[in-house]
């Protein structure tokens, strides 16, 4: 009986024991497969690195071509028949207003000029006895020596002669004015860009043909055309600088003075006029210059990485981290920086940013953050 017993007590602890065993095991890969799961379902949510907006724009240089006029550009033109006499002044002289540039010999308007003043000092000759005639007329008409006809013929004919003395006045008048034209001066302060003429040359009054071509380079025009994403920076009296190739490492100031308040239809962009000073003669009319004037960033805007944009079909995207959601948030560009860009809308500097967004990054995704 005894024996019995402590078979069944030996019996039952044994069974106990490999049930305890077996609790366990089955537990254990309970638990193991429990944080399988968990750990599975973590790493089944990215992780995706985030940046903040930084608020406003950094203000934007914007480098244009430019073409350099001189400001008052004419060409000198004869205003007299003849032959160049001389030439004073050639190509790249430094000339001043009215100073002598040429002179032309006419001796056909010399004689013309000759014979209207004879015809003058005729018609001033009969004006006399024409005064002397009238005068005696109306002193006889008064005593009624003479008809008032007679009187009336006197007064007329030394009137017809007042006039013709007055029109040869005006012809001597003219053709010394031409005379005068004989010496081609400078009409303003320059240098001369161009000399088309030479001693003994044939000169027609009027002709296509140019003498000279005169410069003022004091102070230049500069014209660029500025893109319609630009234009509204434009402001007049704004001072920007200028560079050229031709002087690598140096700057030039000028101003903005006026543009054509237009875009052009076929370039779309706007012209724009900037004036420098060039006292020393540096810069040179037609030379090609660049302009370098600032873009003011938006003062409502941020900036962000050019990397955390989503191109997508139904417009621009970014990826904005909300709540461990993925929010997929519609923005509008300024500025292209390079390697930023200004957001006008749909961003504020709270933000978190999805950098380097996957392609099949969706709307409302959970995600960590880095």
């Amino acid at each position: 009986m005894k024996n019995n017993k402590g078979i069944f007590a030996f019996t039952a602890s044994a069974a106990l024991l490999i049930g305890l065993i077996v609790y366990r095991g089955i537990g254990s890969r309970v638990d193991a497969e429990a944080a399988l799961t968990t750990q599975t379902e973590a790493a089944a949510i990215p992780s995706v690195a985030v940046v903040h907006p930084t608020l406003g724009s950094p203000s934007q240089e914007i480098v244009l071509p430019g073409n350099a006029q001189a400001f008052t550009d004419t060409p000198i033109y004869a205003r007299t028949n003849g032959y160049l006499k001389a030439w004073h002044v050639d190509i790249g002289s430094r000339v001043q207003q009215g100073q002598l540039l040429a002179e032309i010999e006419t001796p056909e308007l010399d004689q013309q000029l000759q014979q209207a003043e004879a015809d003058l000092n005729s018609a001033r000759a009969t004006l006399e006895i024409a005064d002397i005639t009238n005068n005696r007329w109306q002193k006889l008409v008064a005593k009624r020596a003479v008809s008032m006809q007679e009187a009336d013929q006197a007064k007329s004919d030394f009137v017809g002669k007042q006039a013709m003395v007055a029109a040869n006045e005006a012809n001597v008048r003219r053709l010394k004015q031409l005379q005068d034209f004989e010496k081609v001066t400078a009409p303003f302060d320059g240098v001369i860009t161009a000399r088309n003429t030479d001693i003994g040359a044939l000169i027609n009054a009027g002709a296509s043909k140019e003498l000279f071509h005169l410069a003022s380079i004091q102070q230049l025009r500069v014209y660029t055309s500025v893109p319609e994403v630009d234009a509204a920076a434009v402001r007049n009296d704004t001072r920007v600088t200028l560079t050229e190739d031709a002087y690598p490492g140096q700057t030039f100031t000028g101003t903005i003075v006026r543009n054509s308040n237009a875009i052009d239809q076929t370039t779309r962009t706007l012209n724009v006029e900037v004036d420098v000073d060039n006292p020393t003669g540096r810069l040179l009319p037609g030379a090609y210059l660049f302009v370098h004037f600032r873009s003011p960033g938006a003062s409502h805007s941020v900036t962000i990485p050019s990397n955390t944009l989503l191109f997508r079909s139904e417009g621009l995207r970014v990826g904005v981290v909300r709540n461990g959601h993925v929010q997929l948030v519609p923005v509008s560009i300024g500025h292209d920086f390079g390697n930023a860009v200004e957001i006008l809308s749909g961003l504020t500097v709270k933000d978190s940013i999805v950098v380097d967004p996957s392609d099949s990054l969706t709307n409302g995704v959970l995600v960590h953050t880095l």
